[in-house]
Order: structure tokens, then C-alpha cells, then sequence
């Protein structure tokens, strides 16, 4: 579960670092100014998200005893707030209406809220944390 963790982390970190650079430098040309600032919130989230599971990654599992379902919130939570909010400032370079989707963003922050208040809890409970 660690190895899977960390390299989720890291995918994740690394797509960050490549959406952030194509919102910096692609799409202001493309898009309106409050759309990139949209982008940008996604690729925030997406990042700190990334360091969030690097730290679960590296908590001994005798600290935190539900890792498994921290990290499966992270990822649900990620991919349906930042990728929909991805979706979402792109929204008037194509043909299908985003904003359809647009309520699986505040499902996506509600997995991440999960995420952390799970971790929270682990850490608070656990014996060995003092």
C-alpha cells in the first residue's frame, strides 16, 4: 500500500507541475482571465492533495491504521474536484457543456474534507502519537 501511495504522490505531483504550466503559459491565450484563475484553483488542490498522500504515504501504519480508505478519498476527491474544475475553465473551447458536471466538484471536496478528517481521527486515536 506504501509504494502505491507514494507513486500515487507523485503522479499526482507531477501532473500538477505540468497543468500548472500549461495554465500559466497555454491557456492565456485561449481563455479569459477568470478561467485560468479557475485552472489554477484545480491544479492547487491537486498539488497539496499530492503532498497530502506523500505524508499518509510515509506515516507508519501503526499511527494511522486506515490508509487504504484515506487514500481512496484522496483520489476520488481529487479527480472529481480538480479534474471537473479542469473541465470546467476549459468549458468555452468545446462543443459539450461542462457545467453539467459541475456538481461533482463539491462531491470531489467533500471525499477531500473525508480524506483529512480520517487522517485526523487515525492520528488523534493512535497509542502511539503522545
Amino acid at each position: 500500500m506504501k509504494k502505491t501511495i507514494l507513486s500515487t504522490a507523485c503522479l499526482f505531483g507531477m501532473l500538477a507541475v505540468v497543468l500548472g504550466a500549461f495554465g500559466a503559459h497555454g491557456l492565456k491565450e485561449l481563455v479569459d482571465i477568470q478561467a485560468v484563475a479557475t485552472f489554477e484553483t484545480g491544479v492547487r488542490y491537486q498539488m497539496c492533495h499530492a503532498f497530502f498522500l506523500f505524508a499518509v504515504g510515509l506515516l507508519p501504519s501503526e499511527y494511522l491504521k486506515s490508509k487504504k480508505s484515506i487514500y481512496v478519498c484522496t483520489i476520488i476527491g481529487v479527480v472529481l474536484f480538480s479534474f471537473s474544475i479542469y473541465l470546467l475553465a476549459l468549458n468555452s473551447l468545446v462543443a459539450f457543456d461542462f457545467k453539467l458536471i459541475g456538481i461533482v466538484t463539491p462531491i470531489g471536496g467533500l471525499f477531500l474534507i473525508v480524506a483529512w478528517a480520517m487522517t485526523g481521527y487515525g492520528i488523534m486515536k493512535s497509542k502511539l502519537i503522545k
